[in-house]
């Protein structure tokens, strides 16, 4: 697989193609002295599908407030060049950068094996986190509508459910939401980087514009659904500056609640980020650099439990007490209330007849 670079290209996140990990055999890009500058065609994204065995992954990390969660897909065409998910790819012998945002997989039938693994004698209530790894909103599931059967059966269930995005879409679920927030089974966190537009739109090109987030926050809580602003990531130097003003703007478009995650960047991400930075933000990229070493023990990425979302050092301290001051002056509250487990009652399943039974 070949390191391709492209350079930035309107709509997409990456400026280049790094081979994944795993792969025998790399190739660098070398001026062979017949480059011509031209527009390059348009990058088309192509959905390939994935029928899973389970889709109810499992966690144990002390950092996220989670057990279960559920992606539909893997990639994610939004294109956030800070994803922390994009080294996932390389597992299936893709490339972290621009095919994590143009070749995604979506996890047909997802909604069937949903159903039945909670149908299971030995499943244990807990809130599902929909869409962790890769948004469960992002532009195909217009079409595909995967996150949309997911949400049926959690509220046929009376499941409760959480969820993380940067996408307008998830007001079409409002009909579902709703309901499920009025019982305590449902909560939503939008998530917010910035409210430069234009640096947005480079950062995060295919994600919903800031401003259009913060209506969705508007639109979320008078439908009754608790929701909470989450600043992920927050990046030294770029975006550090906002947090004040971006928690103003979240508590009067109704957030009730506020959290951060401090800049990622596991493995590949680290030089498609360094990449990005020298390609649209080159004066500013050593500053962002050390920045984020200073909190981050001297590297780009320390990834112990404890340390990894919010860093350490007297800059990630000022940092953490920023946040929860402006929270503190915000009336924000700093995590949502439980959601309740008690209302779970076991999904039935088809069986071979097409009737539908416990399992």
């Amino acid at each position: 697989m070949s390191d391709k670079a492209q350079g930035p290209l309107r709509g997409r996140g990456a400026t280049r193609s790094p081979a994944a990990r795993y792969e025998s055999t790399r190739s660098e890009p070398v001026d062979d002295g017949w480059h011509q500058e031209e527009a390059l065609p348009p990058l088309r994204t192509r959905i390939t599908e994935e029928r899973p065995r389970r889709v109810i992954s499992r966690n144990d990390s002390p950092d996220v407030p989670f057990e279960l969660s559920i992606n539909p897909y893997r990639g994610c065409e939004h294109g956030c060049v800070y994803c922390f998910a994009r080294p996932s790819h390389a597992y299936m012998g893709l490339s972290p950068g621009l095919d994590f945002e143009t070749e995604l997989f979506a996890k047909t039938g997802a909604a069937e094996r949903l159903r039945e693994e909670l149908a299971r004698p030995g499943h244990v209530p807990s809130p599902i986190a929909l869409g962790i790894n890769t948004d469960a909103y992002q532009p195909v599931e217009r079409r595909l509508r995967i996150t949309r059967d997911l949400l049926e059966v959690l509220a046929e269930a009376r499941h409760p459910v959480t969820i993380v995005t940067k996408s307008a879409l998830i007001e079409r679920d409002l009909d579902l939401l709703a309901p499920m927030a009025r019982a305590g089974l449902a909560q939503v966190a939008v998530s917010i980087t910035t409210l430069d537009r234009e640096l947005a739109r480079r950062l995060e090109p295919r994600a919903a514009a800031p401003q259009r987030r913060l209506e969705t926050m508007r639109h979320l809580s008078e439908a009754g659904v608790p929701v909470t602003l989450l600043m992920a990531p927050l990046i030294p130097v770029l975006t550090d500056g906002e947090v004040e003003g971006l928690l103003e703007a979240a508590a009067r478009a109704g957030a009730v609640a506020a959290g951060y995650v401090l800049l990622r960047l596991p493995l590949e991400v680290a030089e498609l980020f360094e990449d990005w930075l020298r390609t649209h933000v080159p004066l500013k990229a050593e500053h962002v650099l050390s920045r984020i070493r200073d909190t981050r023990d001297g590297q780009l990425y320390d990834a112990r439990f404890g340390r990894r979302m919010v860093g350490e050092g007297a800059y990630a301290d000022l940092l953490r007490q920023r946040f929860r001051l402006a929270r503190r002056r915000a009336r924000l509250a700093g995590r949502m209330p439980e959601l309740d487990l008690s209302q779970f009652v076991p999904p039935r399943v088809p069986t071979k007849d097409g009737q539908l039974d416990l399992f």
